[in-house]
């Protein structure tokens, strides 16, 4: 289907997560036959960043140089929120994406994760106007952004910026009615406000490819021979308006299970969605923290403890016991929007007065400490 003018089939490269030789060193190799057996299935949609460490140059060498340019999309972002104290900073980010990517334009531009304390960065660099500038000279073919937050900023942003052609949105069948997450609601503005949709985490950072095992059991008793992992992508492919769903795939196996069902996308039956309400279900029976993520407890906290991030990476940990992942979660929930950890806790009690669930905020964010060692 096309949207915005682009023919772009329902899988797209997501190169966060590419195959590593050791910490620090891109498998070069072995991206560049996970890149050919991409575009030989049909495919053409890579999403790169430049947060991304090594992600950029490790795409030019193994797609800018090696294809026609107009073979493919290239999609990367700019974090004005990352070490940007000026205007030029985040503007340097983009120059540098250029020569990194070595793409002489990029197809989709987005500034990266907006919401919450980031959106302020992009605004008071005027970033938007920049862009759209570049957009005008070509360089830049769709503008649009990524977000992470509640679906009451998503509303704020695309009202005031309706020049945002996309919105590129965490969307997976476990989140689409987490209260900490709210994806279908996030979903359900970007379609209000017409904006297409690319969707990101369909397989939650690789945890839902191998879920708990009463998710797993309702999967493979309905289609033995399907992965778990294509359970979510098919799940966020069957939404109306995606343009694409990302998929990080970190190696050749990965990439070619998600080729063996996406090469010829069907849309789900009936049938296949009451499998993923019932894996859902099942889901939802783990017990986990109750934070909604309403953050009243935040404005009374004397500390700035990063209570509600805590508790979803606590929760993320529980349902998955994926810790390198729930790690990640709790440094993007916590660390990176600017809170104190856990341990810093001084026990005073506000924070359970204020919280309508009634959860034991202190004793959990014991727990919380003692897993993570924060």
């Amino acid at each position: 289907m096309s949207y915005l003018g682009e023919e772009i089939k329902k899988l797209g490269f997501g190169l966060m997560r590419l195959p590593h030789l050791d910490e620090n060193t891109i498998d070069l190799e072995q991206t560049k036959k996970m890149v050919d057996e991409f575009l030989a299935a049909g495919f053409t949609y890579f999403d790169t960043a430049w947060a991304y460490p090594g992600s950029e140059d490790a795409i030019r060498k193994a797609l800018v140089e090696r294809y026609p340019r107009e073979k493919f999309q290239l999609a990367t972002k700019n974090a004005a929120w990352i070490k940007c104290n000026s205007r030029e900073d985040a503007l340097a980010q983009y120059e540098t994406s250029l020569k990194q990517t070595g793409a002489r334009y990029f197809d989709f531009y987005l500034l990266h994760n907006l919401g919450d304390k980031r959106t302020k960065f992009f605004e008071d660099f005027d970033l938007w106007n920049y862009f759209l500038n570049e957009k005008a000279k070509g360089k830049i073919k769709h503008l649009g952004f990524s977000f992470h937050s509640t679906p009451e900023q998503l509303e704020e942003i695309l009202t005031k910026h309706p020049e945002a052609e996309f919105v590129q949105l965490q969307i997976n069948y476990a989140d689409w009615e987490n209260p900490a997450v709210k994806s279908r609601q996030c979903y359900e503005v970007a379609r209000k406000h017409n904006k297409p949709v690319i969707i990101m985490e369909p397989v939650k950072g690789g945890t839902l490819a191998t879920p708990p095992e009463t998710v797993e059991k309702v999967f493979k008793a309905a289609e033995p021979d399907s992965s778990c992992a294509s359970w979510a992508v098919r799940f966020a492919a069957d939404l109306d308006g995606v343009i694409t769903v990302l998929s990080g795939m970190s190696n050749l196996e990965q990439m070619r299970d998600n080729l063996s069902y996406m090469k010829d996308f069907k849309h789900l039956t009936g049938e296949q969605k009451k499998v993923i309400e019932n894996a859902r279900a099942e889901l939802a029976k783990i017990p986990i923290i109750p934070c909604t993520t309403c953050n009243y407890c935040a404005k009374v906290c004397p500390m700035d403890i990063g209570i509600s991030g805590s508790f979803t990476a606590m929760n993320v940990y529980t349902l998955y016991k994926n810790l390198d992942f729930a790690k990640n979660q709790l440094n993007f929930n916590v660390v990176w929007q600017g809170h104190k950890h856990a341990s810093e806790c001084i026990k005073c009690g506000a924070c359970e007065e204020a919280c309508p669930q009634h959860i034991k905020i202190r004793d959990e964010l014991v727990k919380v400490s003692e897993t993570f060692n924060v």
